[in-house]
């Protein structure tokens, strides 16, 4: 029995989380997208009361958890309702995320495999 790579590792780990964030969208279950990805219009909450920045978009509500420090946020789980999902909601709330971390000077900790993927795909962020 040989040993997976690391790269086979991340994707093992990734599908096993793969419902609770955006599905990837060139997979066979999700088809290959054509055309502009709609990116939503609502604005990013802080819920600071539930740890949580959420966006509501429909009457669902997608959220990523986090947890804060002095000096660290740290992302520790994406959620998007399957009827948000293929929205870009996942990326619109990261980037929001990022951006208020950023601006309040803390160090990001990226927990969430969804995030720790972003910021793969954005290495700028």
């Amino acid at each position: 029995m040989t040993k997976p790579t690391d790269a086979e590792a991340l994707d093992e780990t990734l599908e096993e989380t793969f419902p609770a964030s955006d599905a990837p969208a060139n997979t066979v279950e999700t088809g290959i997208r054509v055309g502009e990805l709609p990116v939503p219009n609502e604005a990013v909450a802080d819920n600071q009361a539930d740890r949580r920045f959420e966006l509501t978009v429909d009457g669902l509500t997608a959220f990523l958890l986090y947890e804060c420090t002095n000096d660290t946020l740290r992302l520790v789980h994406t959620e998007v309702p399957e009827g948000l999902r293929g929205r870009r909601i996942g990326e619109t709330l990261v980037r929001a995320a990022l951006d208020a971390g950023h601006a309040a000077g803390l160090r990001i900790v990226a927990v969430c495999p969804f995030v720790r993927a972003y910021l793969k795909r954005h290495p700028s962020s």
